[in-house]
C-alpha cells in the first residue's frame, strides 16, 4: 500500500505520521508570562538535538486562528522554558495540563502541582518530575499558521536524588523510565531491552 501524503489533508497526515513515528518522548513544558503566571503543557514533538550547543527542539502548535498558545507566547516574551520529564505515575497530571485553560489560569495551580525553583531560568520546574531541563530560547522557525519549531539551549539539569551518578554522570532509572507518547490518547511504558554494541566492520 502506498499513501500520497501530499494528497491528504493535514489532519489525516497528522493521524498517520503520529501513529507511525512511535514512541515519542514527551516534553512537559513549564513557562511563565510577563506577570509571573506559571503555565504547564505537554508536547510530544520534542527531542534533544545536539550537545555543543546543547539543543532542545520543540514542535509547538498554534490555535485554530493562528495565534500562539500560552507556551509559545511565554517563551517569546521571556526567552526561557523548562522541559520536565514525566514518568508513568505522572501521566494523569501531565494529561490534565493539556486541558484548555485560559491564558490567565495556571495549570499547576488549578491541578495542585508542586513547583520548585529552577537554577538558571525564571520558570520553575515541576517538583515531582524526576528530571527537568532548563532552557533559553535560541530561535524559532514558523512552518505554517498552525505550527512552529522552537530551539532552546539547555543550560541546567535538575535530577531526582540518586538518578545520576555524580562521578560517571550515568543515569540509573531503576526501571522507572519516562513515559512515551504513542498516538491519540495512548501512552506507553518503556522497558530496557538487551544491550547491542555497534560492531566493528567485517573486512576480508
Amino acid at each position: 500500500m502506498q499513501i500520497d501524503l501530499d494528497a491528504l489533508p493535514p489532519k489525516d497526515r497528522y493521524k498517520l505520521l503520529t501513529a507511525v513515528v512511535i514512541p515519542r518522548p514527551v516534553a512537559w513544558v513549564t513557562t511563565v508570562n510577563a506577570q509571573g503566571l506559571v503555565n504547564a503543557a505537554p508536547y510530544s514533538f520534542f527531542n534533544v538535538f545536539g550537545q555543543d550547543p546543547a539543543v532542545i527542539i520543540l514542535g509547538l502548535e498554534h490555535r485554530a486562528d493562528g495565534s500562539p498558545k500560552d507556551t509559545t507566547r511565554n517563551i517569546d516574551e521571556t526567552g526561557e522554558f523548562v522541559v520536565n520529564i514525566a514518568t508513568p505515575d505522572l501521566v494523569e497530571a501531565m494529561v490534565g495540563t493539556a486541558a484548555a485553560y485560559g491564558p490567565d489560569e495556571s495549570e499547576p495551580e488549578a491541578l495542585g502541582l508542586d513547583l520548585a525553583p529552577s537554577a538558571k531560568v525564571a520558570p520553575p520546574r515541576l517538583a515531582q518530575a524526576p528530571v527537568a531541563i532548563e532552557c533559553v530560547r535560541m530561535m524559532a522557525l514558523s512552518l505554517s499558521a498552525e505550527r512552529s519549531i522552537m530551539l532552546g539551549r539547555a543550560v541546567a539539569l535538575s535530577c531526582r536524588e540518586g538518578l545520576v551518578d555524580p562521578d560517571t554522570l550515568r543515569l540509573d532509572w531503576g526501571g522507572d523510565f519516562p513515559v512515551a507518547r504513542l498516538f491519540a490518547d495512548r501512552y506507553a511504558r518503556l522497558e530496557e531491552i538487551a544491550r547491542h554494541a555497534i560492531p566493528q566492520p567485517k573486512r576480508p
